[in-house]
């Protein structure tokens, strides 16, 4: 034990503690770590429609859109950082070879023999996104070992982003518009089906409209009995100053007789099984234009539903809006070389003192 004391002096601590890692870091900094670059661009979900009363009237004549919500804005930042956007833009700039191109930076390149689980994680540390809940802005923040590679970055996930926005809500337009199409077009269907019910039964059964037979046959009826009632009437009118024998009532009794012999043949039809058939085709016609009527009301909702769609699905459309396009940028934010050996200074130096605390206190249990 002493003897390992005597190897912890306060000079060996220094120099295993601070001069040795600090040493070792600040070579690796100077000498092997390579330089990454940062572009930075700020984009925005909007979405089409009511605008908030916060708005004023110019920017809604000039047809602003309105903020998107929460969930947009986060399931844009998921998109980002998703495993089929690192293979689209894998794909499109070859991430993998870009960085694991500097051989000698050992610890911040992309192994060659990563995982695609490995590669996902070291690219979500080369893309942030950062969402402002307040304004909505969403900041995309690309790094890259050279400028041109960060610049490109950038835009092709800005790109690659709108059309994702574009495409989810363009498939749920679509969608919304193809179920109101399908409802209007089984609405026509039933339309047609009851339409053609309906001239089946006017050509199976040879009448236009029973029910209007119906009503004239009752109408005639109601038309004789008025007439009866009338010749009646107008007969004991002239018995009161002419002979039975006279030639007007003669005349008129005739008439009567006539009227009265028309209003039974038409009483006798009226209970026969001709009018019984009559009144049960009346009834089944007038089920058929019920349901011809009902077929008819919906189809008319059907249209307003599909008129409903199309503006529903034009004022649902989201687009992406370019609030800042990525600069390229002109000098290297990582590593910060300074900032990182002053706080490794003076982390090892917190080390250094609590080492030597550590063998003072054993120091002195053994006196």
């Amino acid at each position: 034990m002493k003897r390992l004391l005597a190897h912890l002096s306060a000079r060996n601590l220094r120099l295993a503690l601070i001069a040795v890692p600090w040493l070792a870091a600040a070579v690796y900094l100077t000498v092997f770590a390579a330089d990454r670059y940062v572009a930075k661009s700020v984009i925005a979900v909007r979405q089409n429609g009511e605008r908030p009363v916060s708005f004023d009237v110019l920017s809604s004549m000039f047809g602003a859109t309105a903020p998107a919500t929460r969930e947009d804005e986060l399931m844009l930042e998921a998109h980002i950082l998703s495993m089929d956007m690192m293979r689209q833009l894998d794909e499109r700039l070859g991430l993998r070879q870009h960085f694991s191109a500097p051989w000698a930076d050992f610890v911040f390149r992309l192994s060659p023999r990563a995982t695609q689980e490995e590669m996902l994680d070291y690219y979500r540390r080369r893309v942030e996104v950062a969402v402002d809940e307040e304004s909505g802005l969403i900041e995309v923040r690309t790094q890259g070992f050279t400028p041109e590679f960060a610049e490109s970055l950038n835009r092709e996930v800005i790109a690659l982003s709108e059309r994702f926005i574009n495409e989810s809500s363009h498939r749920l337009a679509r969608e919304q518009m193809a179920f109101a199409e399908e409802e209007l077009a089984k609405a026509r269907r039933a339309v047609d089906e009851a339409r053609a019910n309906v001239q089946a039964f006017q050509k199976k059964h040879g009448i236009l409209d029973p029910v209007a037979q119906a009503v004239a046959n009752s109408g005639l009826t109601a038309e004789l009995q008025a007439t009866l009632a009338r010749q009646e009437a107008e007969l004991r009118g002239l018995l009161e100053y002419l002979n039975e024998d006279a030639h007007q009532v003669q005349a008129l009794r005739a008439q009567i007789a006539g009227t009265r012999a028309q209003l039974e043949a038409e009483n006798r039809r009226v209970t026969s099984s001709e009018a019984a058939s009559l009144n049960v085709l009346a009834g089944d016609y007038q089920e058929l234009l019920a349901q011809l009527q009902f077929a008819q009301d919906a189809y008319k909702l059907a249209l307003t539903g599909l008129e409903t769609a199309r503006v529903e699905s034009t004022r649902k459309l989201k687009s992406l809006v370019l609030v800042e396009s990525p600069a390229r940028p002109e000098s290297a934010e990582y590593p910060r070389r300074l900032y990182t050996l002053i706080a490794l200074l003076m982390g090892l130096t917190l080390l250094y003192g609590i080492a030597r605390l550590i063998v003072a206190t054993i120091e002195d249990h053994q006196e």
